[in-house]
């Protein structure tokens, strides 16, 4: 079996996920190929793939705009492979923080949902698959404003706002059991 994973990222944590993806994959025998969006440059060869997975963080509410224009250039093939869908956010993270009060827990939930629908209108595809997955806060790798405004952000979304350390707040354990569901669907048909 081969595999496609095609990412878009801003301070690294879908590309992290991506090549998570690739180690769990690749521990399962699969043959795996990463593809940052940005750099693809050429078309893809498609029929060499047998599955494929689409990744993009989420950014002020968006996905990725070179992902948005990668999809809307491939969604075709990325139909046929029914491709599955991560999408990457920090609102993710307070749809599933247990301590949150479910107010909070069903509004970050509501807006993970839009940012979705958002990136399945702006590019027409209609994935089949889809997860939403928690990015990260690296608080120490962004500048003076990035972090004021991700302070702002996380705070809204009930996540950490001490700016003095990173947090990593994706659930791998999640990610690998969809990855897994995912491989076993495309195996089984």
């Amino acid at each position: 079996m081969h595999i496609a994973v095609f990412y878009a990222t801003r301070e690294g944590q879908t590309a992290r996920i991506a090549e998570h993806i690739e180690c769990e994959l690749q521990t399962k025998h699969v043959q795996v190929d990463v593809f940052d969006v940005k750099d693809v440059d050429g078309p893809i060869d498609w029929p060499a793939y047998d599955a494929a997975c689409v990744a993009a963080s989420v950014h002020l509410g968006r996905h990725e705009r070179e992902m948005i224009r990668f999809v809307k250039e491939n969604r075709h093939d990325l139909e046929q492979l029914s491709a599955m869908f991560l999408s990457v956010s920090l609102s993710e993270a307070g749809a599933e923080d247990p301590a949150a009060a479910p107010e909070r827990r069903e509004r970050a939930t509501t807006d993970v949902q839009g940012m979705i629908d958002t990136f399945v209108r702006e590019t027409g595809w209609h994935p089949e698959h889809v997860l939403p997955v928690a990015g990260a806060l690296p608080y120490s790798h962004y500048n003076f404003i990035i972090r004021f405004i991700m302070k702002r952000i996380a705070r809204a979304n009930g996540a950490p706002t001490d700016t003095s350390r990173d947090y990593e707040l994706t659930d791998w354990t999640k990610l690998d059991r969809f990855v897994r569901h995912q491989l076993q669907l495309t195996l089984a048909s």
